[in-house]
């Protein structure tokens, strides 16, 4: 009996060392950054659109995933400037604190997020001018904080993230395109 109570609580412990270290958090750079990247071409001029995403209270209007957006949102942010979004992200609920961190006008702009005092990703948009107005692309790159959340992430959340993005753009180009933006 003894033997086998030894063997079980061996096991027992090997099983709970296996799920701390999917649980221990990651150094960056271990694994790569996970890259979201949505594409659509808007016939609208790039300065257009530029103003358009970069004003955060436009959000909700176009991203399914931006529920309200607080603090300074009725302009395009500048450099430094900061919101909170509240956000329902491939089913989980949640705030960031989003800081500018790139703004050349009309071609790039880039936010940095923090949520609970931690990285949350870079969301990147590039605005190149087309002959009929603007090739309009987003990218959300983000890093897996742990082995659990990099599978995970393999697993389920990644194709939903993406399939997110994707719906916002097309609905940024509809909203855009409709003339019922600014």
């Amino acid at each position: 009996m003894r033997t086998r109570a030894r063997y079980v609580l061996a096991i027992l412990a090997a099983v709970l060392a296996i799920v701390a270290v999917l649980f221990i958090p990651l150094p960056r750079g271990v694994l790569p950054d996970t890259r979201i990247v949505s594409v659509a071409a808007i016939q609208r001029a790039p300065t257009d659109v530029f103003d358009f995403v970069t004003t955060p209270a436009h959000w909700p209007q176009w991203h399914p995933s931006s529920l309200s957006v607080q603090g300074k949102t009725g302009h395009p942010l500048d450099v430094g400037e900061q919101v909170v979004e509240e956000f329902l992200v491939a089913g989980r609920r949640g705030r960031v604190v989003w800081t500018v961190s790139v703004k050349t006008f009309p071609a790039r702009w880039s936010i940095d997020g923090v949520m609970d005092g931690r990285p949350a990703g870079t969301v990147t948009y590039t605005l190149t001018p087309e002959a009929n107005g603007t090739r309009f692309v987003r990218e959300f790159s983000y890093r897996a904080s742990s082995l659990w959340f990099a599978f995970v992430n393999w697993i389920v959340l990644k194709g939903a993230i993406q399939s997110e993005s994707d719906e916002a753009v097309t609905r940024l180009k509809r909203l855009l395109q409709s003339g019922a933006a600014p």
